[in-house]
């Protein structure tokens, strides 16, 4: 059993530890208001902070938010201006929204390309032509005419649209029907942005965009799978965001969405057993190397475990040390521990069932 006490909360706020984010909100009873853990405002005295574990609790024994940090804003969220214009281009791929039309909405170009830079790699520009390029490859892979998929994408010349998809691919438009793609789409979850791959197979990547490995990921499953990377939307990704939205309102206990991990052999036997392990339960890394009847080989698992490119879907945060405390985690260990305590407080899994159980004890 773990707690996590008001000691080492009070210490984590003092310090603005960010691995602390979403585990815990301190209540300031002198000013009534409560923050995040890496709030920037002068820090109160221990006697007069409370301790919640999220806002919805903070708000009902009377305190509100505070101003510079916005305990309720979702780190990562996508603000509404942003969704408008997402909703704008995904439900007519071949507009293109340029600078002007932007100011015309009461929207700054360089707010746009930033928050695109920042969450997506790339500027809104080229998001949108990403998106027109992605449109055009489903439909050249259904035996449609170059010419008039240029045409419908929002292309003025076909020599244009045949450059931006090679630059785009890697091939051009003609080679398209026996090519394979890797669809990517960010999406937003309680504890932050991730961003989900998929093939026609099911789900290949779930990871939270500030995974430092992410880059390297892309490369391995594009390189594994013989595919090239493409932004854009699929009938896996629209299944994930609904499954996983069920997952945290805690209506959810396991996936039924395909997945398709790509790896070693090895570390695919250890992926499918990470799969066993019931919800609201841990192992340990040795425990896991027993299950595969290799029970010297903890160091490979755990290297393995750390390998796995499908959060959540592959609970790879249900492996803890043998000494019961939490290890390292690739989404942080904060969100480890968040996910823990989610399945924790919905699950009715006890200690009789021999499974060792994190809890974190929160007012």
């Amino acid at each position: 059993m773990m707690e996590l006490t008001e000691e080492i909360m009070y210490q984590a706020l003092v310090e603005k530890d960010s691995t602390f984010e979403g585990i815990f909100f301190a209540a300031v009873r002198t000013t009534g208001i409560f923050c995040r853990p890496t709030c920037t405002a002068k820090k109160p005295k221990k006697e007069n902070v409370e301790f919640y574990k999220d806002t919805h609790s903070a708000i009902t024994h009377g305190y509100r938010p505070c101003k510079i940090c916005n305990p309720l804003y979702t780190s990562g969220e996508t603000p509404l201006y942003i969704l408008k214009l997402l909703e704008q281009i995904n439900s007519n791929t071949g507009i293109s929204i340029n600078d002007s039309d932007l100011r015309k909405q009461g929207i700054e170009p360089h707010t746009i390309r930033r928050w695109f830079k920042k969450q997506h790699g790339m500027t809104f520009h080229a998001y949108q032509r990403m998106l027109r390029i992605n449109m055009a490859f489903k439909q050249l892979q259904q035996a449609e005419r170059v010419g008039q998929v240029a045409f419908d994408s929002g292309f003025e010349s076909l020599s244009g649209f045949n450059d931006s998809f090679k630059n785009v691919l890697g091939f051009s438009p003609k080679e398209s029907k026996n090519k394979r793609i890797v669809n990517y789409f960010r999406l937003e979850t309680p504890i932050g942005p991730m961003i989900s791959c998929s093939t026609d197979e099911g789900i290949c990547l779930l990871e939270f965009t500030d995974r430092k490995m992410l880059e390297t990921e892309f490369k391995d499953i594009c390189k594994r799978l013989n595919a090239s990377l493409l932004l854009g939307e699929s009938k896996q990704i629209i299944e994930l965001k609904s499954q996983l939205k069920e997952y945290f309102d805690g209506k959810r206990t396991s996936f039924s969405i395909l997945i398709h991990p790509a790896g070693t052999d090895f570390q695919k036997s250890v992926w499918e057993e990470l799969q066993t392990i019931p919800y609201g339960s841990t192992r340990s890394y040795k425990q896991q190397a027993i299950a595969l009847k290799n029970p010297k080989a903890v160091r490979a698992v755990a290297q393995a475990n750390g390998m796995n490119k499908i959060s959540i879907l592959i609970p790879c945060h249900r492996v803890i040390g043998d000494d019961g405390h939490l290890t390292g985690y690739g989404g942080g260990l904060w969100r480890k521990k968040w996910l823990l305590n989610l399945e924790s407080e919905f699950s009715n899994i006890n200690d009789e069932t021999g499974q060792q159980k994190i809890i974190f004890s929160f007012k």
